[in-house]
């Protein structure tokens, strides 16, 4: 990894539930020593992606971000065109209805929206990276992913969150097949206990996928009507995403029906 790599990779340790941190903590995180996280701190501060609070010595989110983050929405409305297509899943569902997004060779939770139809529901994290082979979001990327990004990710350490994660690269290769069939991925309890999640690709222009679309619900409210309803609604709603950001799904991509 190289040094730009490094410092943007502190970047990622940031979330809503973790706004600030100390350099400390940081370099723990992010498994560098204290000197070199400090140099790439300094350099991510001068260029306006960090910035350490008032109240202490501890890093947050610069306004560099944000002003990033407000030129790739004005190009590619990705937040403004998935909002109303996350409203209606939920609705429909009554379950979280989330939206992730391909960065690298990581996967970012962008945007999520709650039901208020249960009072028992799967919470998110904006900005919260999700692994490939443990979530039903991953492995939709996954199965229309180019083979060369599939082998790096399943050579890679393949971290057990649960008892019910699968970490065996055969296994989940072999996973991918009922995904590229249908369209649709399922995870259980893989990234969270007690977690059934549906997930669909979402493609850009070129036919690859940006992200998946995807609802999370509790495993004991997953009966197979809800279950049916889920995949067809997904399939649909991703589909609408799609041509909606100006992607196209790939040749071969199974039909709306074939969830």
């Amino acid at each position: 990894m190289g040094t730009v790599a490094k410092a943007l990779s502190l970047l990622d340790h940031f979330t809503q539930q973790r706004p600030e941190i100390g350099l400390s903590d940081l370099a723990r995180l992010s498994g560098l020593n204290k000197a070199t996280a400090y140099r790439l701190l300094t350099e991510l501060q001068a260029a306006g992606f960090v910035e350490q609070a008032a109240a202490g010595r501890a890093y947050r989110l610069g306004p560099e971000v944000l002003r990033l983050a407000a030129l790739r929405e004005a190009a590619v409305p990705i937040l403004s065109a998935s909002r109303p297509v996350l409203e209606h899943v939920s609705r429909v569902t009554g379950e979280t209805a989330h939206l992730s997004l391909v960065r690298g060779a990581r996967l970012t939770a962008l945007t999520h929206v709650y039901s208020p139809q249960h009072a028992t529901r799967v919470m998110m994290d904006d900005a919260e990276i999700l692994p490939f082979h443990a979530t039903g979001s991953g492995l939709a990327v996954l199965a229309f992913a180019a083979e060369e990004f599939v082998e790096t990710v399943l050579a890679g350490p393949l971290a057990a969150f649960t008892e019910a994660t699968q970490t065996d690269p055969a296994q989940l290769r072999a996973a991918l097949g009922p995904v590229r069939r249908s369209g649709i991925a399922e995870a259980v309890g893989g990234f969270e206990r007690d977690v059934h999640s549906h997930a669909a690709p979402v493609f850009d222009a070129t036919g690859a996928p940006l992200g998946a679309l995807a609802v999370a619900a509790p495993v004991a409210r997953m009966t197979p009507q809800a279950r049916a309803l889920i995949r067809a609604e997904l399939a649909r709603a991703a589909r609408d995403l799609t041509r909606s950001l100006g992607g196209t799904c790939p040749p071969g991509f199974p039909r709306e029906d074939a969830a």
